[in-house]
């Protein structure tokens, strides 16, 4: 089967789009659904994912409409780099809650909901903790949801970069 280089970056620029979709929309998921507060580096790592995801919508245009194909090329390692720097910020933060160094001394959530009902308010104020970033909120297999976030970030900056080297 001969594929071309231009079917290829539109797969990589597909399988990038749709996988960090699925991985921020996780993190949302977990948030909204689940119930998880996010701690400040936890909103952090998410900014590489809502830089990249227009991105790749560009790159999946770029190759589908056959634009030059260094352009798509240059979408794909631009959205590479994001994941890159997104799995700096996952070691950094898994890092944290390994307790390896020390994280922001301003690291709480950002947002919580509290009740506007003067008669529940302190009661809300004292059951809402807002989390540490140095406390993992939840684990599975032993990764945190930073954890899970840089074998992501590791794992689409990979894509992206061999999708971008392919001529």
């Amino acid at each position: 089967m001969n594929v071309t280089n231009t079917h290829i970056h539109f797969r990589t620029a597909v399988f990038l789009l749709v996988a960090m979709i699925f991985t921020v929309g996780s993190a949302l998921g977990f948030q909204y659904i689940g119930g998880y507060l996010p701690c400040k580096l936890c909103l952090e790592q998410r900014f590489p994912y809502y830089a990249g995801i227009p991105l790749m919508v560009l790159a999946v245009a770029s190759a589908g409409l056959k634009w030059p194909a260094g352009l798509t090329r240059l979408l794909l390692a631009l959205g590479g780099l994001l994941m890159l720097i997104g799995l700096g910020l996952a070691i950094f933060h898994a890092g944290v809650e390994w307790k390896f160094w020390a994280g922001p001394t301003d690291c709480t959530a950002v947002s919580m909901s509290i009740t506007t009902d003067a008669g529940s308010l302190l009661n809300d104020m004292n059951a809402i903790h807002p989390p540490a970033c140095d406390t993992a909120a939840l684990r599975v297999f032993g990764l945190s949801f930073a954890g899970w976030n840089a074998i992501a970030s590791f794992i689409l900056m990979i894509v992206a970069f061999r999708g971008a080297a392919k001529t």
